[in-house]
C-alpha cells in the first residue's frame, strides 16, 4: 500500500499460544523464478489463517500468490486485511490467543516486539536455505532479531528514486547526472531554463527525512547508519554533520527549489513537476511516485515520466534506502511452515510481479517479468543495490521518527528553512532522540 508511514503501537504484544500441530518437513525450492519453495508439500484438508495490511487491488493479488499455493498443496487459505494498524489488530489478536498462522508485516521493529513476547516461530531449515538462496544479505539480516532467521521479506520497496519530467529535461538540455555534484549541476541547468530544477513537498517533514537518510547511507556508510538507527551514536556526531551539510548546500541554494515547500505537501510536490504546465523539473521519492503521476497527472510513467537512482556521493557504491512486508509465522505447523517457504521462493513473487503495482526483492524472480521497464527498472535498482538499509526513521521510536510537528520531521523542516545552521539542528535531534529512546 502506499501508505508510507505505519508506526508501532507502544502497548506490549502479548505471547501467543503454540498450535498443536507438529511440524513435518518441507519440499525443496525451485531457482530463476521456477521454484516451487513449499509449494510442493501436501496439505490437503489444512486450512490456514493469513493476515496482512494489504486491501483492495493490493489484496486481490496476493490472493492470487496464496490461491497458487492452495492449487499447489491442497490447503486452504483464509486471508483477512488487518488495515493501515495491522500492528495494534494483530496484538489483539496475540493478546487473545488466537493469532493468524502466518501475518505479513510491515516493519521490522514489529518483527522485535513479537520476538520479544515470544509469539514468532523460527522459520525451519527448508525455509531458511531458500532465504539464504534467493536473497541479499541484507535482506536475509533484515528477517533476523538476535541472530535467528523469523522474517521473509516478501515485498520491497525502493525509497531511492528520483523522478523527472523528461520533456521539460530535454527543453533545457539536462541529462541524467551520475553523482551528487552532477545532480546539483542538471538542477541549475532546468533552473536557468525558467522552470524550477526541484520541487520538494514537507508540510509534514517525513519526505525530509528521506532525504537524509539517502544522503547519509551515501556519506556515512551502512555501519554507521545501523547505528544512527539504533542511537548508537548520537546525532551530534560528525557523520551527521556531513549528511546536514550536504543537504545545505542543496536546500540552501533557492534558485534550484520552487518555493513553499514547508505548505506544500508531498502529492502537490508531484503534480509541481508533472502537471500541465510543469512548475519544476525534478522530484525526489520513493517508486509509490509512479502511482502519485498516474492518478493525478497526464503524465505517463516510462514516456515523458522516469526515474534515476539516488546519485552517488564521493564515490559511493550503489545504494538504497526502503521498505517492505515481511512474511512471519505465528503458529508452529506443517502448513505454516510450508507457507513460509513458499513465500520466500521466486515463483511465489512472481505471481504478484506480472500483475503489476509490486516489487520483490527477491534476487532470484527473472525481471523480464515486470509488465513495463520502469517497474524493472525499480526492481533491479532494489536487488541490485551494493547496500540496503531500511528506512531509518520507521525504525525509530514514533516520538522521533512519526511525529507531525515534533521531533525530526519538524527538526528538519527548521533546517530545510534555515540549513546555515548545522550544529544547532544536530543538538536539536540529538535532545529529541535521547528523550525518544529513554
Amino acid at each position: 500500500m502506499q501508505s508510507r508511514k505505519q508506526r508501532i503501537p507502544t502497548a506490549l504484544i502479548a505471547l501467543a499460544g503454540a498450535a498443536a500441530l507438529a511440524l513435518t518437513a518441507c519440499s525443496g525450492g525451485g531457482n530463476g523464478g521456477g521454484g516451487s519453495g513449499g509449494g510442493g508439500t501436501e496439505l490437503k484438508g489444512v486450512t490456514l489463517n493469513v493476515a496482512a495490511d494489504w486491501s483492495g487491488a493490493e489484496q486481490k493479488n496476493f490472493e492470487q500468490v496464496l490461491a497458487k499455493f492452495e492449487q499447489q498443496t491442497g490447503a486452504k487459505v483464509n486471508y483477512t486485511s488487518y488495515g493501515s494498524d495491522v500492528a495494534t489488530v494483530l496484538g489483539q489478536k496475540v493478546d487473545g490467543g488466537d493469532p493468524p498462522d502466518v501475518a505479513v508485516i510491515p516493519q521490522p521493529g514489529l518483527m522485535q516486539q513479537l520476538v520479544a513476547k515470544k509469539a514468532l516461530v523460527e522459520v525451519d531449515q527448508a525455509t531458511k536455505a531458500e532465504i539464504e538462496k534467493n536473497y541479499s544479505k541484507d535482506w536475509v539480516d533484515l528477517g533476523k532479531v538476535d541472530g535467528k532467521l523469523y522474517g521473509v521479506w516478501f515485498k520491497g520497496s525502493n525509497k531511492s528514486t528520483v523522478w523527472y519530467n523528461t520533456d521539460v529535461y530535454d527543453a533545457a538540455g539536462a541529462s541524467v547526472p551520475k553523482d551528487w555534484d552532477g545532480f546539483l549541476k542538471q538542477l541549475g541547468t532546468v533552473s536557468d531554463s525558467g522552470v524550477y530544477g526541484l520541487s520538494i513537498g514537507a508540510d509534514a517533514g517525513w519526505p525530509l527525512t528521506d532525504w537524509f537518510e539517502n544522503v547519509y547511507l551515501r556519506t556515512a556508510g551502512p555501519e554507521k547508519y545501523d547505528q544512527l538507527s539504533k542511537h548508537e551514536i548520537p546525532w551530534t556526531d560528525p557523520s551527521v554533520k556531513t549528511a546536514l551539510e550536504t543537504l545545505g548546500k542543496l536546500w540552501g541554494d533557492k534558485t534550484l527549489i520552487q518555493p513553499g515547500t514547508a505548505q506544500r505537501t508531498f502529492g502537490d510536490s508531484v503534480t509541481a513537476v508533472f502537471g500541465d504546465p510543469p512548475k519544476a523539473g525534478t522530484v525526489y521519492e520513493g517508486d509509490f511516485v509512479a502511482g502519485n503521476i498516474a492518478s493525478s497527472t497526464k503524465s505517463v510513467v516510462g514516456k515523458n515520466a522516469k526515474f534515476y537512482d539516488f546519485p552517488a556521493i564521493d564515490g559511493s557504491g550503489p545504494s538504497v534506502v526502503g521498505g517492505g512486508n515481511a512474511a512471519v509465522q505465528l503458529k508452529d505447523n506443517a502448513g505454516a511452515a510450508a507457507l513460509m517457504q513458499y513465500l520466500a521462493s521466486p515463483e511465489a513473487a512472481t505471481v504478484w510481479v506480472e500483475l503489476g503495482g509490486f516489487t520483490s526483492p527477491n534476487s532470484k524472480v527473472d525481471t523480464a517479468k515486470y509488465p513495463d521497464e520502469t517497474s524493472k527498472q525499480i526492481a533491479e535498482a532494489l536487488t541490485g543495490a551494493k547496500t540496503f538499509r531500511f528506512d531509518m526513521s520507521d525504525l525509530a521510536p514514533s516520538a522521533f521518527g512519526g511525529t507531525k510537528g515534533a521531533g525530526e520531521w519538524q527538526i528538519l523542516i527548521d533546517f530545510f528553512q534555515n540549513p546555515s545552521d548545522v550544529a544547532g539542528t544536530q543538538q536539536k535531534l540529538e535532545a529529541a532522540a535521547a528523550a525518544a529512546w529513554k
